[in-house]
């Protein structure tokens, strides 16, 4: 009786939420059809394929529910069974079992003991050296046709949640509050030829959460931006851009997201 209660309401959410998905597709459509700009059709594009996917897997998951919901009913038979000849476990068992439950006791008591200053700065420097970033393969789809120049250079990037016209950061900052929002990326390049292969990657604690892939159509020199504006808003954490030029890190950067800090830097 529950379940013919809940089965409708499961598939009204699931179709609503089919529609919600189906219309952000279409307006993310129109978006990147009348975008002037190629960084604002590029992220246009990729909200497309996001909302298409989810549009896709809620249609399947729908036409699934469906299915189950209008099956014949089963009848309510409990099964259960006894186990008449089970047997106590081993004493070599219980004493393996001890032993384990005294070593996590033992990991979880050294973790919580404090660490000096130093003892922290070696262990961060330890993990610094082994975490080399690499580009990931998805992100490295192009042959370049132009060779890297010895002179091409990308400049410092500047974090802000505005830009001018011209590509200028306003108000740029390092830290910014958690929440939605778009975070602009400007730069300047120089020596660049078209032809060459590049790419940007997004970071999240070190995770990579988004980028962008493409053969460069730039020109030689001037202002550049990159932005990014997650779906489900920025977390607390640090998110770190890489620009790479045929297949080397060319610049890199990166912002804290975190309210408290935000609070008290103003």
């Amino acid at each position: 009786m529950l379940a013919e209660t809940i089965i409708p309401w499961v598939l009204g959410t699931l179709l609503s939420l089919t529609l919600l998905m189906l219309i952000s597709s279409a307006k993310s459509w129109r978006e990147m059809k009348r975008s002037p700009y190629f960084f604002m059709r590029r992220q246009a594009e990729k909200r497309l394929q996001t909302y298409s996917s989810i549009s896709l897997v809620l249609l399947l998951l729908t036409a699934g529910f469906s299915a189950y919901a209008w099956q014949p009913p089963q009848p309510d038979v409990f099964r259960s069974a006894v186990l008449a000849n089970s047997k106590p476990p081993k004493e070599d068992v219980l004493a393996l079992l001890e032993s384990s439950q005294k070593q996590v006791v033992s990991s979880a008591t050294a973790v919580d003991q404090p660490v000096s200053l130093a003892e922290a700065l070696l262990l961060e420097g330890q993990t610094a050296a082994v975490f080399r970033p690499t580009l990931p393969p998805e992100y490295d789809q192009f042959e370049p046709t132009v060779p890297l120049n010895p002179n091409t250079a990308l400049g410092n990037i500047t974090f802000s949640s505005e830009i001018s016209e011209k590509y200028e950061p306003r108000n740029p900052a390092k830290i910014f509050p958690e929440g939605k929002y778009t975070l602009y990326a400007t730069f300047s390049y120089a020596a660049m030829a078209n032809g060459m292969e590049w790419a940007w990657v997004w970071r999240l604690n070190g995770r990579v959460v988004d980028g962008g892939n493409e053969i460069w159509r730039y020109g030689s020199d001037g202002p550049a931006y990159i932005y990014y504006g997650p779906e489900e808003g920025f977390q607390a954490g640090e998110y770190t851009l890489e620009v790479w030029v045929n297949g080397e890190l060319m610049t890199s950067s990166t912002a804290i997201m975190n309210n408290a800090a935000f609070s008290a830097g103003n």
